[in-house]
């Protein structure tokens, strides 16, 4: 059986202004892509970027939302100071800070920003395992 990818897919109001933030602010790196879409490889997945309301008409859904949506992203790192580097280097791309790097309750280190269009990411150390690729 062939690996499988995981593949999250967010929906955006405006694509371009997504790419830029997550391609050129947070310096993913970006796959060749048709044009109403926009892939970036992640660590044994993908980010799809997608229009919201066609994202929306796909999923035979309303585009209206607000409020917590009952999930966050979330990106491991190797340190609280990269932590802390990655929230400020969101924060100029043009994120919101929603909480800033702190020590939590689990033992680690985190914090959390909001991308352009409202997805909570958490950014987080982990001092007990990494999550991430065997070297």
């Amino acid at each position: 059986m062939k690996p499988r990818i995981s593949m999250i897919t967010l929906g955006v109001r405006d694509l371009q202004a997504s790419v830029r933030f997550y391609e050129q602010g947070l310096g993913l790196p970006r796959m060749e892509s048709p044009p109403e879409v926009a892939f970036f490889t992640l660590n044994g997945s993908w980010l799809g970027l997608y229009g919201r309301e066609a994202l929306a008409e796909d999923a035979q859904v309303s585009p209206e939302g607000s409020g917590f949506a009952g999930f966050a992203l979330a990106h491991n790192v190797e340190s609280e100071a990269e932590v802390d580097q990655l929230l400020a280097q969101a924060e100029t791309a043009g994120a919101t800070l929603v909480k800033p790097g702190q020590k939590v309750f689990w033992g680690g280190y985190s914090g959390y920003f909001k991308d352009p269009d409202g997805h909570l990411w958490e950014i987080a150390h982990n001092p007990f395992f990494w999550v991430g690729p065997r070297d």
